[in-house]
């Protein structure tokens, strides 16, 4: 097995929380809301959701450690609302168009030695 480039190392450990986080149902539904909908308060995340308000807020924690998203304190009441960290999700991205692109190159390779 050949050894990765440190670059590409790093890549893999930084995306790894991403994937990680992005792996549970209830937490890609609350990307997918951000990403729609824009930022939004725990009242309206939790609203209609399969689960508790208290497990939206957890989840939310570790999309927050993933730094998927992010919440802030606004408004008079001080309530926090929840708002995507789209930087993140670009860098998952980029990391599977290099994969994308890997596998079309293996594959064209295949396609060639299957062809002789």
């Amino acid at each position: 097995m050949s050894r990765q480039p440190s670059v590409a190392r790093a890549g893999l450990v930084g995306a790894a929380p991403v994937f990680a986080a992005l792996g549970d149902e209830t937490r890609l539904r609350l990307v997918v809301r951000l990403c729609t909908e824009g930022p939004l308060s725990i009242v309206r995340l939790s609203a209609g959701a399969s689960v508790t308000r208290q497990a939206v807020t957890k989840h939310l924690h570790a999309l927050a450690a993933a730094g998927l998203v992010r919440g802030k304190r606004r408004g008079r009441q001080r309530q926090r609302i929840w708002e995507l960290e789209p930087r993140r999700l670009q860098e998952a991205r980029r990391y599977l168009d290099r994969i994308s692109r890997q596998w079309d190159g293996a594959l064209e390779r295949l396609r060639g030695f299957v062809e002789e």
